[in-house]
C-alpha cells in the first residue's frame, strides 16, 4: 500500500510539473506572437519630439520628422503643437485633434504602412511611429529562454507599503510612479525583496541581476504578475522578459530602481536578443 501511495504521488507530481511547463511554453508562444504582430515593438521606426507650432511629417528628407521611404507619403501633413494640444493637419488641409492619455489608447494616424500617435514622457510630447514593414520585424529570429525552472517560481509575500517612487528611463527622465508595497520571497534559504509599480491590472517589476552582464539585457528585465491576493503574489521569473529597448532605439524604457537589484543570477525567463544594445544607454 505504501509503495502504491508513493507511486500515485509521483504520478501526480509529474502531471503537475508537466502542466506547469506547458503553461510557461504557452506564455513563450504568446510572447512570440505579440512581438511578431503588425503593431508590436518590433515595428517601431521613429520617436520624434514635438516643438511648439508646426512639425511636418513624411518620408521626404525635408520634413521635420522623416518616415521610412517607400512606406509613407513624401509629405503626409503636419502636427501642430499648442500648449498640450496636438492637431494633425493632413496634406489636403483636413485637421483633427489627437488625443492621448497614458492609461488609454491614443488616437492613431495611418499613412501608407506607417501609423503614428502621440505619447507623453515627463512634460514632453513626442510622436511614436510604427511600420508594419519594418526591417526589425522582417528579420526577427525569435527569442531564446533559459530552461524552465520551477525553482524560480515563488509564492511570495506581499507587504503593503504604498508610496510613490522615482522611476528613471533611458532618456534620463524621472517619473514618480505608485508602488503598492513590497514583495518578499525566499530563495535558497535567504529572503529577498522587490518593489513593484502598477501596469494596468498587474504588478510590474523592473529588476536587475548578475545575468545582465552576459546572458540577459544589460539594463535589466521586466515581469508582470497578478495583483496580490490574500497577502500573496504569484512571482514567476520564468515569465520575465526583455524591455522593448532591446529591439529598438525608439522606445523610452524605464530602468529598475536601485532596490530591485538581486545579488543572485536569475537564470529563468527571456535571454538577451542579439547584442542587446538597441536602445540601451546610461543616462
Amino acid at each position: 500500500m505504501y509503495r502504491l501511495l508513493i507511486g500515485l504521488l509521483g504520478i501526480i507530481l509529474m502531471a503537475s510539473s508537466s502542466t506547469y511547463v506547458d503553461s510557461i511554453r504557452e506564455w513563450q508562444q504568446q510572447r512570440d506572437k505579440s512581438l511578431r504582430s503588425p503593431d508590436g515593438w518590433l515595428t517601431l521606426v521613429g520617436l520624434f519630439w514635438l516643438k511648439p507650432g508646426d512639425n511636418t511629417i513624411g518620408s521626404a528628407d525635408s520634413n521635420d520628422f522623416v518616415l521610412p521611404k517607400g512606406s509613407a507619403p513624401e509629405h503626409a501633413g503636419k502636427l501642430h503643437l499648442d500648449g498640450d494640444q496636438v492637431t494633425f493637419i493632413d496634406e489636403n488641409g483636413s485637421s483633427r485633434p489627437l488625443h492621448y492619455k497614458r492609461e488609454e489608447k491614443p488616437d492613431v494616424v495611418q499613412v501608407g504602412s506607417v501609423s503614428f500617435f502621440i505619447i507623453k514622457r515627463g512634460d514632453k510630447l513626442a510622436v511614436r511611429a510604427k511600420d508594419a514593414n519594418s526591417p526589425a520585424l522582417k528579420h526577427f529570429t525569435g527569442m531564446k529562454y533559459f530552461p524552465i525552472n520551477p525553482a524560480f517560481h515563488f509564492d511570495a509575500k506581499f507587504i503593503p507599503d504604498s508610496k510613490k517612487i522615482p522611476i528613471l528611463n533611458i532618456l534620463g527622465q524621472t517619473e514618480m510612479q505608485e508602488s503598492p508595497g513590497i514583495v518578499e520571497f525566499t530563495y535558497e534559504g535567504k529572503q529577498y525583496q522587490l518593489r513593484p509599480i502598477y501596469e494596468g491590472p498587474t504588478l510590474f517589476f523592473l529588476f536587475k541581476d548578475p545575468t545582465n552582464k552576459v546572458n540577459t539585457y544589460q539594463a535589466g528585465r521586466m515581469l508582470n504578475t497578478p495583483l496580490p491576493k490574500d497577502g500573496h503574489v504569484d512571482l514567476d521569473f520564468n515569465r520575465s522578459y526583455n524591455p522593448p529597448c532591446t529591439f529598438t532605439p525608439y522606445a523610452t524604457c524605464p530602468l529598475p530602481p536601485k532596490e530591485n537589484t538581486l545579488p543572485f543570477p536569475v537564470e529563468a525567463g527571456e535571454m538577451r536578443y542579439g547584442n542587446g544594445h538597441a536602445g540601451y544607454s546610461t543616462p
